[in-house]
Parts: C-alpha cells; structure tokens; sequence
C-alpha cells in the first residue's frame, strides 16, 4: 500500500521518477547506503517529529547528519521523535521506509540544508526496500518542502 501511495503521487503530479526497488533490505541508513554503492550521507532519511504545540512534521535529511538540538529547538521549539508505531500510522510508510512522498496525512515537509551539499540523494519510496534517486532541489518543488538549517554541521 505504502509503496503504492508513492506511485500515486508521482503519476498524480506527471513526475518521471523511477521508483528502484531491491531484492534487499534497505531501511537502515547502512544498508541503503551499501545496496545502492553510495556514501551514507546520500542517503536521505525521513524522520518524523511532535512538536511541543502538537503539530507533526517530517524532516528529511542527509543520512549521516546528526539534529543539532539547538538549532532545532530555534527553528521549531521543543519537539521529540515519533516512535515506530506512530510513524506509520501518520505518515502511511513503514519505519524505514517512510519518505516525503505520498503520505498518508497532509504534513509539513522540511529539507535540512545538509542535502545540499549532493548533486543527487536517495530517499526511500515508502517501502524498506524502495528509493528514488533525485536531486536535492527537485526534491523541494516536488514535496514544496522548506530549507532548513537544524542539523549539525559537517566540517
């Protein structure tokens, strides 16, 4: 179902996105990262977050990125990690397979700045073992996401 969400999205919007789909596993950042010959950082993970005023968010980031949690709390004040369970009940994707595509609630979609620093990223496509790949501002007009600075920095 969850992978089919995300074909939805993109024959709804008349995207050409191949969707990749895997004989293997890749919902842990390690594992994507291996299956698709790619450094972890391209690896595009999408968490999802309750913030203190009861909103729900989705933040997708570079794979080895790391929330700074000052910066978060500035951009968005206090806010915690949905565990599994409400994860996909919210956004309709699997753990480790959840991304910004075809969620199952309308939610507000923010990009980290971390994924700039990549001609091309690997989001999943809702399932543990699907992904796209796509640039990292294509991936702002197709999800209409908003930049974002709450990781920490790389040196």
């Amino acid at each position: 179902m969850s992978l089919e969400s995300v074909r939805e999205f993109f024959a709804l919007r008349q995207l050409d996105i191949a969707i990749i789909e895997l004989g293997v596993s890749t919902a842990t950042v390690a594992e994507a990262a291996a299956a698709h010959g790619v450094e972890p950082g391209r690896i595009a993970k999408t968490l999802a977050f309750r913030l203190s005023d009861s909103r729900e968010v989705i933040l997708v980031a570079r794979g080895d990125a790391r929330i700074d949690n000052r910066k978060f709390k500035d951009t968005f004040g206090k806010g915690r990690m949905l565990p599994p369970d409400e994860v996909e009940a919210i956004t309709g994707h699997p753990v480790g397979g959840v991304c910004p595509f075809g969620l199952a609630n309308e939610l507000p979609i923010y990009l980290d700045v971390s994924l700039q620093g990549f001609d091309e990223i690997l989001p999943a496509a809702g399932a543990t073992h699907s992904a796209v790949r796509i640039k990292p501002l294509q991936l702002r007009e197709v999800t209409g996401g908003v930049w974002v600075d709450v990781c920490q920095d790389f040196a």
